[in-house]
């Protein structure tokens, strides 16, 4: 297995970002799932420098909680 920069894989999935100019990003985590040759299918991490665990588990938990008022608001629509 070898490492391998995730901007040209997240371009490819069309992967983007709502920013306004002068918006910085000071820190990511990339949550990804891997399907292998064999179908096997396993979940990826990939972490900016210096994200500390606390820092990982706080974008995780807000990520979850936007994705869960986004599910609500959907489902609302209908």
């Amino acid at each position: 297995m070898t490492e391998q920069p995730m901007g040209p894989i997240l371009d490819g999935l069309g992967n983007t970002l709502e920013m306004d100019e002068g918006d910085l990003v000071s820190s990511a985590l990339v949550i990804a799932k891997v399907v292998d040759k064999d179908g096997e299918v396993s979940l990826a991490l990939s972490c900016s420098e210096g994200l500390s665990w606390i820092d990982q588990n706080g974008l995780i938990t807000s990520a979850q909680q936007i994705v869960n008022q986004s599910e609500i608001r959907k489902s609302g629509d209908e």
